[in-house]
Order: C-alpha cells, then structure tokens, then sequence
C-alpha cells in the first residue's frame, strides 16, 4: 500500500471510531461537569443485565455457525496466553509486581471499547465475532484473573453469573436446535442496545476522573499491555490459519487498551491502583491515536 493509501485508510478508519469518541467524550464531560455520576448503578446496568442481554442474542441470532463459534474461543484464549506470558516477562524486566500487575496487562479493554470499534469497523459479523471473544474474556478475566492479582487469595470476585448463563443457555439453545420466541429475542435486543452506550459511558467518565499520580509507571503498564497485545494478536493473524475476517477482529480486541475494571481489581487488592489507573488513560489515548494503523494492516481488505 502507498503512502496516500495509508493515509486514506488511516482517515476513514478514523471515522469510523469518531462515535466512539464522541459517545465516551459524553462521560467526560459529565465528569468535568462536576455533577454527580451514578457510576455504580450504570456499571452494573451494562455488565449485569444489558452484556449478558448482549451476548445472549449475538450467540443465538449470529450467522456464525457453531465451528465458528468454537474456533474464536480458541483463539481468544490463545491471544491471551501470548499476552499473559509476554506481559508477566516484561513486567519482570522492568521491575514491576508480577503478580500485582499481569492481569492488568494481559486483559484487553474488549468490552466498553472493544465492542462499538469492533461493531462500527467490521459490522455485525465482526460483532458477533467481538462478542464471542469478549464472552471468553470475561469469564477468564474475572476468574482466574482476579485470583492471580489477589493471589489467591479467599476475597476475589464471585464469578460473572449474567455472562456465564447466558453463554450457557445460548449455546443449549444452538446446540438443541431449539427457536427461542420473538418477544425473548426482541427483549434481548433491546436490553442489549444499552451495553455498548453505557459502556462507553462509563469509559469516558473514568478516563476524566483518574488520578494522575501513576503516569509514570502507569505509561511503562499500557505500554506493555498493548505491546503483549500486538504480539497475541500477531500469532493469532499468522499462526492459526483464521479466516482474513476473524483473524482482524479477534486481533484488534487483543490489541484493546488496558481495561477499567483490571484498574479495579489492581487498586482493590493491592497499593499499585494509581499506576493501574495511570495505565488505563495512557494506553486508551495511544491506542485510539495508532489504532486506525493496527486495523489497516491486519483488516483493512474487509472493510
């Protein structure tokens, strides 16, 4: 590709994520607003009722087929264990608390962000591969992620119940061939409509109200999250042999900035939350800037 091709690609890809960023651009206003911000209402609201709302109609409604559907889970998980060796080795080499810190560093923001890129890049079919990954996500990051950064120990969280029976009852669904009713389908789709905004929502408002004390090391935490991304979302695009489509959109979500709720994680269970909070904003602003780049060189033939 040329370089005015590069630069074209760069553009329109950019337009693409603007809703993006001017849905996000919302929360931070609120947030500058200095109003009050039901944080926790809307959090629970998005990943409580409307996500599994979400994933529950992408798995039964998508056109995927059950192969499919097996084959981005492998992936996924694949990705992440790219990530969560390359990240826990660098975090070694720059001095960083592995065990504190791998979590935040292996688990992409593919939910609040990951999500609506995905939907607006490659549409529903790359939605439905996007929800597939997010699913496998979820489940690992608040399971075995949140027992790593809490080192085992007996306060982590319970384990993601809307998401998990959802996947569950979706994939019974598929696999007996039985047709859900319109008006369950039709309350899903629109209880599911709400993730995507609120998610979005909730990023912007974060990203305006964290503590700038951690920069530093903060910046060194998301540098090697995308960096660990870049490289499970390379072996992803060239060792598993995925379809060009597949491949980029499970790629793109590896690549997702360090997510808000590992920050969560980091400052509930340990001292480091200003660094993971640092991480959160350095890596969402470097990765909204490169990320047309990213999409254009494993995904632009599908757009």
């Amino acid at each position: 590709m040329t370089g005015q091709g590069w630069l074209a690609a760069y553009a329109h890809i950019a337009s693409l994520l603007l809703p993006v960023a001017c849905c996000a651009s919302v929360g931070a206003f609120w947030a500058r607003s200095g109003k009050s911000y039901p944080g926790e209402f809307v959090a629970h609201l998005a990943t409580v009722v409307s996500t599994p709302a979400l994933v529950f109609h992408t798995l039964v409604t998508t056109k995927l087929d059950d192969a499919r559907l097996l084959e981005v889970g492998a992936a996924a998980l694949v990705g992440l264990a790219v990530a969560a060796a390359a990240s826990s080795c660098a975090l070694a080499v720059f001095k960083l608390p592995v065990r504190t810190l791998t979590a935040a560093a292996t688990f992409p923001n593919a939910g609040n962000l990951g999500l609506p890129v995905a939907y607006l890049v490659f549409g529903e079919v790359g939605m439905a591969v996007a929800i597939t990954f997010f699913a496998v996500n979820s489940v690992v990051q608040h399971t075995l992620g949140v027992w790593f950064t809490s080192r085992g120990g007996a306060h982590g969280q319970r384990w993601p119940k809307g998401v998990a029976i959802a996947c569950v009852l979706a994939l019974a669904a598929r696999a007996s061939a039985m047709p859900v009713p319109t008006p369950v389908l039709e309350s899903a789709r629109l209880i599911g409509s709400l993730a995507v905004p609120l998610m979005l929502l909730s990023l912007g408002y974060a990203l305006a109200t964290v503590s700038r004390s951690g920069l530093g090391r903060g910046a060194v935490l998301g540098a090697i999250r995308l960096l660990a991304g870049l490289l499970g979302g390379a072996a992803v695009v060239y060792l598993l042999g995925l379809p060009p489509l597949t491949a980029a959109v499970v790629a793109l979500q590896l690549v997702m900035p360090v997510a808000v709720v590992s920050a969560i994680y980091v400052q509930r269970f340990s001292s480091e939350g200003d660094v993971a909070a640092g991480a959160v904003l350095v890596s969402t602003v470097v990765f909204l800037a490169l990320c047309p780049l990213w999409i254009a060189l494993v995904g632009s033939r599908n757009l």
